[in-house]
């Protein structure tokens, strides 16, 4: 079964999100359950997400240490299906998000699930 889209392509968190993402090795954007998802090869690290209370949110794997910090925060939450997994969901709809701090974000958690042959060629990236 198909899901509807649930957000506009042209979505300007989407494209901020998206922008952050698309210069690691192998990325691969793919809209599954109606979102855009972010990939390392076939492996997720960022869904965007939505909900009546939240209409812009970021799911993604921290480290698993700093997990517990980032939950003390009101932006964070344990989003459905993901959380049991160790992934937290984001509030990106806040005025002052702060676009350094998403992109560190986003740095780990694509450091998560990456293989090490990505991990090499995102190394080899940030030494140019």
């Amino acid at each position: 079964m198909e899901h509807p889209a649930v957000f506009d392509p042209a979505d300007p968190v989407v494209a901020r999100v998206r922008a952050i993402c698309v210069d690691y090795p192998e990325f691969a954007e793919v809209e599954a359950w109606g979102r855009p998802t972010f990939r390392a090869g076939k492996k997720l690290f960022v869904v965007m997400g939505s909900s009546m209370d939240r209409p812009h949110t970021m799911v993604f794997k921290p480290d698993p240490d700093e997990r517990p910090a980032l939950l003390t925060d009101d932006r964070f939450f344990v989003p459905p299906y993901f959380g049991p997994g160790g992934w937290l969901g984001m509030d990106l709809s806040v005025e002052q998000t702060d676009w350094q701090f998403v992109a560190e974000l986003i740095d780990t958690s694509y450091r998560q699930v990456a293989l090490k042959r990505q991990l090499a060629a995102l190394d080899d990236l940030q030494l140019r």
